[in-house]
Protein backbone atom coordinates (compact mmCIF):
# COMPACT_ATOMS: atom_id res chain seq x y z
CA UNK A 1 0.00 0.00 0.00
CA UNK A 2 0.96 3.66 -0.44
CA UNK A 3 2.83 5.41 2.72
CA UNK A 4 1.27 9.03 1.56
CA UNK A 5 -2.04 7.77 2.45
CA UNK A 6 -3.32 8.04 -1.33
CA UNK A 7 -4.77 5.00 -2.58
CA UNK A 8 -3.41 5.41 -6.39
CA UNK A 9 -2.79 1.48 -7.38
CA UNK A 10 0.35 0.52 -8.07
CA UNK A 11 1.36 -0.08 -11.73
CA UNK A 12 1.00 -3.40 -13.20
CA UNK A 13 4.14 -5.79 -13.76
CA UNK A 14 3.52 -6.90 -17.62
CA UNK A 15 5.62 -8.46 -20.09
CA UNK A 16 4.74 -8.34 -23.36
CA UNK A 17 2.89 -11.62 -23.39
CA UNK A 18 0.82 -10.37 -20.25
CA UNK A 19 0.09 -7.07 -21.78
CA UNK A 20 -1.16 -8.90 -25.31
CA UNK A 21 -4.05 -10.82 -22.72
CA UNK A 22 -5.73 -7.12 -22.08
CA UNK A 23 -6.12 -7.15 -26.19
CA UNK A 24 -7.27 -10.26 -26.43
CA UNK A 25 -10.71 -9.72 -26.22
CA UNK A 26 -11.00 -7.93 -29.52
CA UNK A 27 -11.91 -4.45 -28.09
CA UNK A 28 -10.28 -1.48 -29.54
CA UNK A 29 -7.99 0.81 -26.35
CA UNK A 30 -6.40 3.62 -26.63
CA UNK A 31 -3.12 4.21 -25.56
CA UNK A 32 -4.68 6.23 -22.58
CA UNK A 33 -6.76 3.66 -21.94
CA UNK A 34 -4.07 1.08 -21.31
CA UNK A 35 -2.11 3.37 -19.04
CA UNK A 36 -5.16 3.72 -17.05
CA UNK A 37 -5.43 -0.05 -16.93
CA UNK A 38 -1.88 -1.53 -15.80
CA UNK A 39 -0.84 2.37 -14.68
CA UNK A 40 2.73 1.69 -16.63
CA UNK A 41 4.25 5.19 -18.30
CA UNK A 42 2.76 5.77 -21.95
CA UNK A 43 6.55 5.06 -22.78
CA UNK A 44 6.00 1.28 -21.83
CA UNK A 45 2.83 0.98 -23.54
CA UNK A 46 3.91 2.72 -26.49
CA UNK A 47 6.93 -0.08 -26.90
CA UNK A 48 4.86 -3.05 -26.00
CA UNK A 49 1.78 -1.53 -28.65
CA UNK A 50 4.87 -1.39 -31.44
CA UNK A 51 6.27 -4.72 -30.41
CA UNK A 52 3.09 -6.87 -30.70
CA UNK A 53 2.23 -4.55 -33.85
CA UNK A 54 5.36 -5.52 -35.29
CA UNK A 55 4.38 -9.44 -34.94
CA UNK A 56 0.71 -8.66 -36.71
CA UNK A 57 -0.99 -10.02 -34.07
CA UNK A 58 -2.57 -6.10 -32.88
CA UNK A 59 -3.18 -3.35 -35.52
CA UNK A 60 -4.94 0.32 -35.60
CA UNK A 61 -8.49 0.24 -34.91
CA UNK A 62 -9.64 3.64 -35.90
CA UNK A 63 -9.62 6.06 -33.27
CA UNK A 64 -11.61 7.20 -30.51
CA UNK A 65 -13.93 9.93 -29.28
CA UNK A 66 -12.10 13.29 -28.42
CA UNK A 67 -11.94 14.85 -25.24
CA UNK A 68 -10.67 18.49 -27.00
CA UNK A 69 -7.61 18.31 -29.76
CA UNK A 70 -6.87 15.50 -32.01
CA UNK A 71 -8.74 12.33 -31.51
CA UNK A 72 -6.53 9.48 -30.14
CA UNK A 73 -5.90 6.31 -32.13
CA UNK A 74 -7.30 2.71 -31.29
CA UNK A 75 -5.61 -0.57 -31.38
CA UNK A 76 -7.04 -4.07 -31.58
CA UNK A 77 -6.43 -7.85 -31.82
CA UNK A 78 -6.24 -9.15 -35.34
CA UNK A 79 -7.16 -12.37 -35.04
CA UNK A 80 -6.57 -12.97 -39.15
CA UNK A 81 -3.21 -12.18 -38.50
CA UNK A 82 -2.13 -16.00 -38.03
CA UNK A 83 -4.53 -19.50 -38.09
CA UNK A 84 -4.62 -22.83 -36.55
CA UNK A 85 -5.80 -26.07 -37.54
CA UNK A 86 -8.71 -28.15 -35.62
CA UNK A 87 -9.05 -31.48 -35.96
CA UNK A 88 -11.44 -34.14 -34.04
CA UNK A 89 -10.86 -37.71 -34.76
CA UNK A 90 -13.86 -39.97 -33.74
CA UNK A 91 -13.96 -43.95 -34.49
CA UNK A 92 -15.13 -43.63 -37.85
CA UNK A 93 -15.21 -40.11 -38.17
CA UNK A 94 -13.09 -37.16 -39.22
CA UNK A 95 -13.78 -33.46 -38.98
CA UNK A 96 -11.12 -30.69 -39.70
CA UNK A 97 -11.04 -27.00 -39.78
CA UNK A 98 -8.61 -23.99 -40.53
CA UNK A 99 -10.22 -20.87 -38.10
CA UNK A 100 -8.49 -17.79 -37.24
CA UNK A 101 -7.43 -17.02 -33.76
CA UNK A 102 -10.52 -16.18 -32.43
CA UNK A 103 -12.35 -19.88 -33.80
CA UNK A 104 -13.84 -17.99 -36.67
CA UNK A 105 -14.27 -21.25 -39.45
CA UNK A 106 -12.50 -20.17 -42.49
CA UNK A 107 -12.85 -23.54 -44.09
CA UNK A 108 -13.85 -27.58 -42.79
CA UNK A 109 -13.48 -30.97 -44.31
CA UNK A 110 -15.29 -33.72 -42.76
CA UNK A 111 -15.51 -37.32 -44.04
CA UNK A 112 -15.44 -41.06 -42.48
CA UNK A 113 -11.85 -42.34 -41.36
CA UNK A 114 -11.68 -45.35 -39.19
CA UNK A 115 -8.78 -44.83 -36.45
CA UNK A 116 -8.46 -48.56 -36.22
CA UNK A 117 -6.32 -48.05 -39.97
CA UNK A 118 -3.45 -46.96 -37.31
CA UNK A 119 -1.13 -43.40 -36.58
CA UNK A 120 0.79 -44.64 -40.30
CA UNK A 121 -2.81 -43.68 -42.56
CA UNK A 122 -4.94 -41.39 -40.26
CA UNK A 123 -1.50 -38.75 -39.49
CA UNK A 124 -0.83 -38.41 -42.95
CA UNK A 125 -4.36 -38.01 -44.37
CA UNK A 126 -4.39 -35.50 -41.56
CA UNK A 127 -1.49 -33.28 -42.92
CA UNK A 128 -2.54 -33.57 -46.24
CA UNK A 129 -6.02 -32.48 -45.80
CA UNK A 130 -4.94 -29.57 -43.28
CA UNK A 131 -2.52 -28.26 -46.26
CA UNK A 132 -5.63 -28.39 -48.28
CA UNK A 133 -7.99 -26.65 -46.40
CA UNK A 134 -5.12 -24.10 -45.62
CA UNK A 135 -5.74 -23.35 -49.49
CA UNK A 136 -8.87 -23.29 -49.59
CA UNK A 137 -9.01 -20.69 -47.13
CA UNK A 138 -6.43 -18.82 -49.11
CA UNK A 139 -4.11 -19.33 -46.30
CA UNK A 140 -0.17 -21.12 -46.52
CA UNK A 141 1.50 -23.42 -43.79
CA UNK A 142 3.48 -20.24 -43.18
CA UNK A 143 0.55 -18.98 -41.38
CA UNK A 144 -0.36 -21.94 -39.54
CA UNK A 145 0.62 -20.85 -35.71
CA UNK A 146 -0.32 -24.31 -34.83
CA UNK A 147 -2.79 -27.56 -34.38
CA UNK A 148 -4.85 -28.75 -32.23
CA UNK A 149 -6.14 -32.39 -32.15
CA UNK A 150 -8.66 -34.57 -30.35
CA UNK A 151 -8.78 -38.35 -30.10
CA UNK A 152 -11.13 -40.88 -29.09
CA UNK A 153 -8.85 -42.25 -26.61
CA UNK A 154 -7.07 -41.47 -23.44
CA UNK A 155 -4.27 -39.22 -23.88
CA UNK A 156 -1.68 -37.78 -21.96
CA UNK A 157 -1.83 -34.03 -22.54
CA UNK A 158 1.36 -33.38 -21.64
CA UNK A 159 3.25 -35.37 -24.44
CA UNK A 160 -0.09 -35.57 -26.64
CA UNK A 161 0.74 -39.61 -27.20
CA UNK A 162 -2.41 -41.87 -26.32
CA UNK A 163 -2.43 -44.03 -23.39
CA UNK A 164 -4.09 -47.63 -24.09
CA UNK A 165 -6.67 -46.58 -26.43
CA UNK A 166 -8.89 -48.97 -26.18
CA UNK A 167 -10.88 -48.41 -29.48
CA UNK A 168 -7.03 -47.50 -31.47
CA UNK A 169 -5.03 -50.27 -32.64
CA UNK A 170 -1.43 -49.40 -32.84
CA UNK A 171 -1.89 -45.76 -31.52
CA UNK A 172 -0.30 -46.66 -28.02
CA UNK A 173 2.37 -44.22 -27.10
CA UNK A 174 2.33 -43.07 -30.88
CA UNK A 175 4.60 -39.57 -30.55
CA UNK A 176 1.17 -37.78 -32.52
CA UNK A 177 2.94 -34.38 -31.66
CA UNK A 178 5.96 -34.80 -32.94
CA UNK A 179 4.88 -36.63 -35.88
CA UNK A 180 2.14 -33.79 -37.28
CA UNK A 181 4.83 -30.77 -35.51
CA UNK A 182 7.49 -32.24 -38.31
CA UNK A 183 4.53 -32.60 -40.98
CA UNK A 184 4.00 -28.73 -40.61
CA UNK A 185 6.23 -27.36 -38.85
CA UNK A 186 4.18 -26.19 -35.77
CA UNK A 187 3.71 -26.97 -31.88
CA UNK A 188 0.82 -29.63 -31.81
CA UNK A 189 -1.74 -30.00 -29.03
CA UNK A 190 -3.54 -33.24 -27.88
CA UNK A 191 -6.17 -34.15 -26.28
CA UNK A 192 -9.34 -36.49 -25.51
CA UNK A 193 -11.74 -36.23 -27.92
CA UNK A 194 -14.75 -35.18 -25.07
CA UNK A 195 -12.12 -33.05 -23.47
CA UNK A 196 -12.06 -30.78 -26.94
CA UNK A 197 -15.76 -30.98 -27.48
CA UNK A 198 -16.25 -29.60 -23.94
CA UNK A 199 -14.42 -27.02 -24.40
CA UNK A 200 -15.50 -25.96 -27.57
CA UNK A 201 -19.13 -26.59 -26.28
CA UNK A 202 -17.92 -24.41 -23.28
CA UNK A 203 -16.39 -21.44 -25.26
CA UNK A 204 -18.99 -21.18 -28.11
CA UNK A 205 -22.48 -21.65 -26.12
CA UNK A 206 -21.85 -21.11 -22.10
CA UNK A 207 -18.68 -18.84 -20.75
CA UNK A 208 -21.20 -17.26 -18.68
CA UNK A 209 -20.89 -20.18 -16.21
CA UNK A 210 -17.83 -21.43 -14.61
CA UNK A 211 -18.60 -25.15 -14.22
CA UNK A 212 -20.26 -27.19 -17.02
CA UNK A 213 -20.05 -31.28 -17.75
CA UNK A 214 -20.16 -32.27 -21.45
CA UNK A 215 -21.54 -36.36 -21.37
CA UNK A 216 -20.75 -37.54 -24.80
CA UNK A 217 -23.05 -40.80 -25.60
CA UNK A 218 -22.04 -43.03 -28.57
CA UNK A 219 -20.02 -45.80 -29.35
CA UNK A 220 -18.72 -44.65 -25.92
CA UNK A 221 -19.79 -42.79 -23.26
CA UNK A 222 -17.48 -40.00 -21.76
CA UNK A 223 -17.41 -36.47 -19.89
CA UNK A 224 -15.40 -33.56 -20.36
CA UNK A 225 -15.21 -31.06 -17.24
CA UNK A 226 -14.94 -27.38 -16.91
CA UNK A 227 -14.51 -26.15 -13.60
CA UNK A 228 -14.08 -22.42 -12.53
CA UNK A 229 -13.52 -22.03 -16.16
CA UNK A 230 -11.29 -24.38 -16.68
CA UNK A 231 -10.76 -27.68 -18.57
CA UNK A 232 -10.02 -29.92 -15.61
CA UNK A 233 -7.98 -33.53 -16.99
CA UNK A 234 -6.88 -35.12 -13.67
CA UNK A 235 -3.19 -36.32 -12.71
CA UNK A 236 -3.18 -38.72 -15.63
CA UNK A 237 -5.42 -37.47 -17.81
CA UNK A 238 -8.19 -39.65 -17.10
CA UNK A 239 -10.78 -37.47 -14.89
CA UNK A 240 -14.45 -37.69 -16.54
CA UNK A 241 -14.31 -41.47 -17.30
CA UNK A 242 -17.63 -42.05 -16.61
CA UNK A 243 -17.97 -44.67 -19.00
CA UNK A 244 -16.11 -46.91 -16.82
CA UNK A 245 -18.68 -46.19 -13.84
CA UNK A 246 -20.82 -48.85 -12.20
CA UNK A 247 -24.27 -48.50 -12.80
CA UNK A 248 -26.34 -49.06 -9.67
CA UNK A 249 -28.24 -52.17 -10.23
CA UNK A 250 -27.39 -53.10 -13.45
CA UNK A 251 -26.66 -56.83 -15.05
CA UNK A 252 -23.12 -57.85 -14.62
CA UNK A 253 -22.65 -57.22 -18.50
CA UNK A 254 -19.16 -57.57 -19.69
CA UNK A 255 -17.42 -54.54 -20.55
CA UNK A 256 -14.26 -54.32 -22.82
CA UNK A 257 -12.55 -52.52 -19.94
CA UNK A 258 -12.58 -56.20 -18.22
CA UNK A 259 -14.98 -54.76 -15.49
CA UNK A 260 -19.05 -55.84 -15.40
CA UNK A 261 -21.80 -53.67 -15.73
CA UNK A 262 -20.01 -50.19 -16.55
CA UNK A 263 -22.13 -47.52 -17.81
CA UNK A 264 -20.61 -47.99 -20.94
CA UNK A 265 -21.31 -51.67 -21.59
CA UNK A 266 -24.93 -50.86 -20.19
CA UNK A 267 -26.16 -47.36 -21.93
CA UNK A 268 -23.76 -46.82 -25.07
CA UNK A 269 -25.32 -46.21 -28.25
CA UNK A 270 -23.91 -49.77 -28.96
CA UNK A 271 -24.77 -51.36 -25.76
CA UNK A 272 -28.58 -50.43 -26.60
CA UNK A 273 -28.11 -51.15 -30.18
CA UNK A 274 -27.16 -54.46 -28.88
CA UNK A 275 -30.36 -54.96 -27.19
CA UNK A 276 -32.50 -54.00 -29.68
CA UNK A 277 -31.38 -56.51 -31.92
CA UNK A 278 -31.78 -59.39 -29.28
CA UNK A 279 -34.85 -58.39 -29.49
CA UNK A 280 -34.77 -58.74 -33.50
CA UNK A 281 -34.73 -55.09 -34.69
CA UNK A 282 -32.29 -53.96 -37.45
CA UNK A 283 -29.92 -52.18 -35.25
CA UNK A 284 -26.03 -52.55 -35.22
CA UNK A 285 -24.87 -49.16 -34.03
CA UNK A 286 -25.69 -45.86 -32.61
CA UNK A 287 -26.92 -44.35 -35.75
CA UNK A 288 -29.54 -47.52 -36.28
CA UNK A 289 -31.04 -46.81 -32.99
CA UNK A 290 -31.26 -43.00 -33.75
CA UNK A 291 -33.13 -44.31 -36.58
CA UNK A 292 -35.67 -46.28 -35.19
CA UNK A 293 -35.99 -43.77 -32.57
CA UNK A 294 -37.13 -41.34 -35.35
CA UNK A 295 -39.07 -43.96 -37.18
CA UNK A 296 -41.64 -43.82 -34.02
CA UNK A 297 -40.03 -47.37 -33.10
CA UNK A 298 -41.68 -47.88 -29.84
CA UNK A 299 -38.64 -50.56 -28.33
CA UNK A 300 -36.04 -48.19 -29.59
CA UNK A 301 -37.61 -45.38 -27.69
CA UNK A 302 -37.96 -46.91 -24.41
CA UNK A 303 -34.65 -48.32 -24.56
CA UNK A 304 -32.98 -45.11 -25.18
CA UNK A 305 -35.01 -43.50 -22.38
CA UNK A 306 -33.84 -46.28 -20.25
CA UNK A 307 -30.67 -45.88 -20.98
CA UNK A 308 -31.11 -41.83 -20.25
CA UNK A 309 -31.92 -43.49 -16.65
CA UNK A 310 -28.92 -45.44 -16.18
CA UNK A 311 -26.43 -42.61 -17.23
CA UNK A 312 -28.61 -40.07 -14.94
CA UNK A 313 -28.13 -42.58 -12.40
CA UNK A 314 -24.30 -42.00 -12.38
CA UNK A 315 -24.36 -38.49 -13.43
CA UNK A 316 -26.09 -37.74 -9.84
CA UNK A 317 -23.08 -38.99 -8.48
CA UNK A 318 -21.23 -36.62 -10.46
CA UNK A 319 -23.96 -33.53 -9.60
CA UNK A 320 -22.73 -34.18 -5.84
CA UNK A 321 -19.41 -34.16 -6.56
CA UNK A 322 -18.67 -31.56 -9.04
CA UNK A 323 -21.88 -29.49 -8.43
CA UNK A 324 -21.87 -27.99 -12.19
CA UNK A 325 -24.60 -25.50 -13.50
CA UNK A 326 -24.98 -27.21 -16.86
CA UNK A 327 -25.01 -30.33 -17.92
CA UNK A 328 -24.61 -30.61 -21.74
CA UNK A 329 -25.64 -34.09 -23.39
CA UNK A 330 -23.70 -35.15 -27.13
CA UNK A 331 -22.78 -37.54 -28.99
CA UNK A 332 -24.63 -39.42 -31.87
CA UNK A 333 -27.73 -40.88 -29.41
CA UNK A 334 -28.42 -37.32 -28.04
CA UNK A 335 -29.57 -37.44 -31.56
CA UNK A 336 -32.02 -39.39 -30.81
CA UNK A 337 -34.62 -36.76 -29.36
CA UNK A 338 -35.87 -35.44 -25.84
CA UNK A 339 -35.91 -39.17 -24.78
CA UNK A 340 -32.47 -39.95 -23.95
CA UNK A 341 -32.40 -35.84 -21.89
CA UNK A 342 -35.94 -37.11 -20.31
CA UNK A 343 -34.56 -40.32 -18.68
CA UNK A 344 -31.05 -38.68 -17.78
CA UNK A 345 -33.37 -35.72 -16.13
CA UNK A 346 -35.16 -38.08 -14.40
CA UNK A 347 -32.32 -39.99 -12.15
CA UNK A 348 -30.49 -36.89 -12.30
CA UNK A 349 -33.47 -34.44 -10.08
CA UNK A 350 -34.41 -37.87 -8.37
CA UNK A 351 -31.30 -39.19 -7.43
CA UNK A 352 -29.43 -35.35 -6.31
CA UNK A 353 -29.84 -33.37 -2.93
CA UNK A 354 -32.19 -30.36 -4.18
CA UNK A 355 -29.34 -27.90 -3.07
CA UNK A 356 -26.85 -29.04 -6.46
CA UNK A 357 -30.15 -29.07 -8.74
CA UNK A 358 -31.78 -26.09 -8.18
CA UNK A 359 -30.14 -23.93 -11.12
CA UNK A 360 -28.54 -27.16 -12.99
CA UNK A 361 -29.80 -27.45 -16.66
CA UNK A 362 -29.52 -30.42 -18.29
CA UNK A 363 -30.09 -29.91 -22.52
CA UNK A 364 -28.93 -31.12 -26.08
CA UNK A 365 -25.46 -29.66 -27.50
CA UNK A 366 -26.16 -26.46 -28.77
CA UNK A 367 -22.91 -26.76 -30.75
CA UNK A 368 -23.51 -30.35 -31.87
CA UNK A 369 -21.32 -31.94 -34.57
CA UNK A 370 -18.82 -28.83 -34.74
CA UNK A 371 -18.01 -28.47 -31.05
CA UNK A 372 -14.95 -30.68 -31.43
CA UNK A 373 -13.21 -29.08 -33.86
CA UNK A 374 -14.42 -25.31 -31.96
CA UNK A 375 -12.40 -26.85 -29.22
CA UNK A 376 -9.40 -28.26 -30.89
CA UNK A 377 -8.61 -24.54 -31.85
CA UNK A 378 -9.92 -22.94 -28.88
CA UNK A 379 -6.92 -25.67 -27.14
CA UNK A 380 -4.23 -24.40 -30.05
CA UNK A 381 -5.42 -21.02 -29.86
CA UNK A 382 -4.77 -20.92 -26.09
CA UNK A 383 -1.20 -21.90 -26.38
CA UNK A 384 0.06 -19.63 -29.30
CA UNK A 385 -1.85 -16.76 -27.39
CA UNK A 386 -0.14 -17.81 -24.23
CA UNK A 387 2.01 -15.39 -22.19
CA UNK A 388 5.24 -17.35 -22.63
CA UNK A 389 3.98 -17.85 -26.17
CA UNK A 390 3.68 -13.91 -26.97
CA UNK A 391 7.09 -13.42 -25.14
CA UNK A 392 8.97 -15.89 -27.75
CA UNK A 393 7.40 -14.24 -30.28
CA UNK A 394 8.14 -11.12 -29.51
CA UNK A 395 11.99 -11.81 -28.80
Amino acid sequence: MPTDGSSKTPPLSLGTGDFFQLLRDGKPRTRADLVAITGQSRSTIASRIDVLMSTGLIAPAGTAGSTGGRRPATFAFRPGARVVLAVDLGANHARLAVTDLASTVLASHEEPVSIAAGPDVVLPWVAETGRSLLAAAGRDVADLAGIGIGLPGPVEHSTGRPINPPIMPGWDDVDVSGILGAELGVDVLVDNDVNIMALGEYRAAWSQVSDLLLVKVSTGIGAGIIADGALRRGAQGAAGDVGHMVVPGAEPVPCRCGNTGCLEAVASGQAVAAALSAQGLDAVDSDSVVALVRSRGVAASQAVRQAGRDIGGVLATCVSMLNPSVIVIAGVVADAGEHLIAGIREAVYRRSLPLATQHLRIVASRARAGAGVLGASAMAIDHVLSPAAIDALAA
